[in-house]
């Protein structure tokens, strides 16, 4: 996708350093940053840097390649891929990812150990790109069949940052909209604001802006009456984890808009890679959802009138605050799974029938 009319990816690798997007400085600034060690990789990750199920899984990749670049050392890089599986808890792309890297390593010896790992990084990116690409070529097709019914503009709700910036191209659930805007359908994307870190308005909105797609930042709790003024023709979200019964673990108020979805009769769509499905935890209780720091929550960023990034305190310094980052979606709320190998229901059956 691009930035200025340049086209990018959100992670690659040259001259053995990782080179990323830093998204904590977006919309406001345009930064790239380079990544040397793993304990880069993890601080990357932690401070969100780098986010979205699919872009940290590949960042965790490169990082154990930054630790074999450091220490070739089995136990090293053992103690690495450990700490880089505890920087971000619920997203299960980032445990994947890593398992994928550490089974190619696996026997290989010290002189191509390196080589290995990182042709399983990039593979991973590639075929993140490609899985990214065909979500969206089959969710284009739920978008056609509502433009046959509905000529003129479509309108989509999306939730957090689901789009290329999370994954290394095209994005889960911007991808639908993106083809559908380069085959000419006229869309327009309800943005929700996405409460505490602002992903929704500092990220999706931006890149929809850059690709020249009609957009509109909404508090997050707007999304309820745009729904029963009939104003939202369907809903998209992706997805940090999906467990093998459909149901959807996904940024803090998705499980708010799959209810008004369910209420008023709107199609609520998830769009996800099959690296995103957890086939082992059944039960949602399980899930790690990740409580973040309560600055996330009575601070916010923006620019002042020097054009300078600068945090300030909304509330009370007494005030509590719980910050969970995560809530679950339960299957009979979700209208369908946008995967890379077609849509199916939001149940076990229905992934199986895809993934057997």
């Amino acid at each position: 996708m691009k930035i200025n009319d340049k086209p990018y990816k959100t992670i690659w690798f040259e001259n053995n350093i990782v080179k990323i997007i830093d998204q904590t400085k977006l919309p406001h600034q345009f930064t790239i940053k380079s990544l040397k060690t793993v304990e880069d990789a993890i601080n990357a990750i932690k401070k969100m840097e780098v986010r979205g199920a699919p872009l940290i899984g590949a960042t965790a990749a490169f990082g154990l390649v930054l630790a074999i670049i450091e220490n070739k050392d089995q136990n090293f890089i053992k103690k690495s891929s450990e700490n880089l599986v505890k920087s971000r808890p619920t997203a299960i792309n980032l445990k994947w990812a890593l398992d994928r890297v550490n089974k190619r390593i696996s026997g290989t010896n010290s002189k191509n150990i390196f080589q290995v790992a990182l042709e399983e990084a990039r593979a991973i990116c590639e075929e993140d790109i490609k899985f990214c690409k065909n979500i969206g070529l089959n969710g284009l097709k739920i978008i056609e069949e509502i433009t046959n019914k509905k000529k003129d503009k479509i309108n989509i709700l999306t939730h957090c940052n689901a789009g290329w910036l999370a994954t290394i191209d095209w994005g889960t659930a911007t991808s639908p909209i993106y083809q559908a805007h380069r085959k000419g359908i006229k869309v327009h994307v309800w943005v929700d604001e996405t409460r505490p870190r602002n992903q929704g308005a500092n990220l999706t909105s931006y890149e929809l802006n850059e690709e020249g797609i009609s957009n509109t930042v909404i508090a997050d709790n707007a999304g309820g009456i745009l729904m029963q003024r009939g104003q939202v023709d369907m809903c998209i979200v992706g997805t940090d984890r999906t467990l093998s019964n459909g149901d959807v673990c996904n940024k803090i108020g998705t499980y708010l808009k799959a209810l008004s979805a369910k209420d008023n009769n709107v199609p609520f769509y998830v769009a996800l890679p099959s690296s995103t499905i957890d086939w082992n935890i059944k039960n949602h209780k399980e899930i790690p959802i990740e409580e973040r720091n309560s600055d996330e929550l009575s601070h916010v960023e923006g620019v002042d009138k020097d054009n300078k990034i600068t945090k300030v305190r909304i509330y009370p310094q007494k005030s509590k605050s719980l910050n969970l980052a995560f809530d679950v979606t339960p299957a009979k709320l979700v209208t369908g799974l946008i995967t890379e190998k077609g849509i199916c229901e939001a149940s076990e059956k229905g992934l199986k029938g895809l993934f057997k």
